[in-house]
């Protein structure tokens, strides 16, 4: 959905750094004590009345009148401690993160500059109602880790809010507020029936104005801003901007179907591209906040990688569906079930999975201990496994991870010199003493290897599936491979120790 300069430029603010931007999303409604017209009484994901529509030809103010009293003002407080201030982890040392602070803030600290050992830092941003006893969702980067929490409703009241749980992989948290009296509430859609031209409409909080509306369209679906692993976002065009981080974008039934957490800009400013978390995933999260605080995932225990169309020719493939699976935890749920290195992971448990960051949503939501169906591509023809799916050991990450780069290696005719592991290069290199394979030393520039990414340090494991040990063992199999009249030859990688495959190309060569 967005290229790689859009990344870049996708602005997404961590914790302390509350609110200063973002998007807008609100859920549904099933408002207590308001009056709501039958299209906007989703209570049970379902209008009243299918044959009434939303009466858009006429502008949105009756939709806008009926969920506006759920959304609210989120305003928190953090104090940062010296790191971030001005030590050597400091994201005033980033240069577009000064640019930043300096638009919103003014003067911040030079890199180095001794600063004091706290500092109290401030924002704001939206959040939404979804319960009448005070339920609220909202961005973990507006209030995941902040020390107060203040919210304002529509009319005015200001009410001290806690935190019940937050999930900062998916960027959403759950706060609470006692209001003393049942408040309008608002519901989750189903955002897997949005479709990219279905009119949208946000509210929130941009720049501190509260109850701000804005209206537009869904761009995109099953988006990726960052490539990570749990990553799923609708693009929107309604405008958002500053302080809109954490609130909701309705259809036009009054569902929520988004909310939203960050927007593509190059100058701080709203440009019509906002992304929004799916409510089909913000609900699994959310459900889990609200009944233990946290967020249990399941866990496979491979790490994976895209496919591009050098690794599809070499592995056999029609397309780039898939992820590849380039290393398999020992004693891992998936090692017990028989998956291995070079497995190409087509379907889980009956869905498609036509790039990584789709398998780790899926074995994600999956709860732990349930045996889930493997649909695999192994030496050019499918299989099925079934594995039991894991809880995901500590509090960070691990189900499916991206490989992230895509490393490569061969011989001297695809632009590489290549050296035995020595202890000397064991040390440099920091590898355990069971890796196996050689060590890249040299990359030709504009050589196949260099055009797919290889780096002096790279350590060529295996290819074409054949272990190797010795640079002539590389020589011997890359040699073979041409003779045969193949295309490419599947190297297994280790770089930074992340096991990656690729395939390079030999007609180059």
């Amino acid at each position: 959905m967005a290229d790689q300069h859009q990344r870049a430029a996708a602005r997404r603010l961590p914790g302390w750094r509350a609110a200063l931007l973002g998007s807008v999303a609100i859920l549904g409604v099933g408002v207590a004590g308001l009056e709501l017209p039958a299209w906007a009484d989703n209570a049970n994901a379902a209008p009243a009345n299918a044959d009434i529509k939303a009466p858009v030809d006429n502008g949105y103010a009756d939709l806008a009148t009926a969920v506006m009293p759920a959304v609210v003002n989120v305003q928190v407080e953090r104090t940062t401690q010296a790191a971030e201030n001005g030590g050597p982890d400091s994201p005033f040392n980033d240069p577009e993160m000064r640019k930043f602070f300096e638009r919103f803030f003014g003067q911040v600290p030079e890199r180095g500059q001794q600063q004091p050992q706290q500092r109290r830092m401030v924002g704001e941003g939206s959040g939404f109602v979804i319960s009448s006893d005070g339920l609220i969702v909202t961005n973990y980067h507006v209030a995941g880790e902040a020390d107060k929490i203040n919210v304002t409703l529509k009319d005015g009241t200001v009410y001290k809010a806690t935190l019940k749980g937050a999930d900062k992989k998916t960027d959403l948290a759950l706060i609470k507020i006692d209001a003393k009296k049942p408040l309008p509430y608002v519901a989750f859609g189903d955002s897997g029936k949005v479709r990219p031209g279905d009119k949208v409409l946000a509210v929130g909080n941009p720049f501190g104005l509260g109850g701000t509306v804005t209206a537009g369209i869904v761009s995109a679906v099953g988006g990726e801003i960052e490539e990570k692993p749990y990553d799923d976002f609708i693009q929107v065009d309604a405008p958002i901007n500053r302080g809109n981080s954490g609130g909701p974008t309705f259809d036009m039934m009054g569902n929520v179907i988004g909310v939203n957490t960050a927007i593509f800009s190059p100058s701080g400013g709203s440009v019509g591209i906002g992304f929004a978390i799916a409510s089909n995933q913000a609900k699994q999260i959310v459900n889990q906040l609200m009944e233990h605080g946290t967020v249990d995932r399941g866990f496979l225990g491979v790490s994976i990688q895209p496919i591009d169309p050098d690794l599809a020719k070499a592995l056999k493939l029609d397309d780039t569906h898939g992820a590849l699976v380039s290393k398999v935890e020992p004693d891992s749920p998936a090692a017990k079930a028989g998956v291995k290195s070079r497995d190409v992971i087509l379907q889980f448990d009956g869905k498609e999975v036509e790039k990584p960051s789709q398998l780790s949503r899926f074995v994600a939501a999956t709860q732990a201990g349930k045996s889930s169906e493997l649909v695999l591509w192994r030496d050019g023809k499918r299989e099925t496994l079934q594995v039991d799916v894991g809880k995901m050991p500590g509090k960070e990450t691990a189900s499916n991870e991206q490989g992230g780069d895509q490393p490569d290696g061969s011989q001297p005719k695809l632009g590489l010199s290549l050296a035995p592991l020595t202890p000397d290069t064991r040390d440099q290199l920091n590898l355990d003493q069971k890796v196996e394979g050689v060590v890249v030393t040299q990359v030709q520039p504009d050589s196949p290897a260099d055009q797919k990414g290889i780096q002096p340090g790279d350590i060529i494991m295996s290819v074409n599936q054949k272990a190797v040990k010795d640079p002539r063992q590389v020589q011997d199999a890359v040699k073979k491979a041409h003779e045969a009249g193949d295309q490419t030859v599947l190297m297994l990688l280790m770089r930074d120790g992340q096991q990656l495959f690729e395939a390079v190309p030999l007609a180059a060569s």
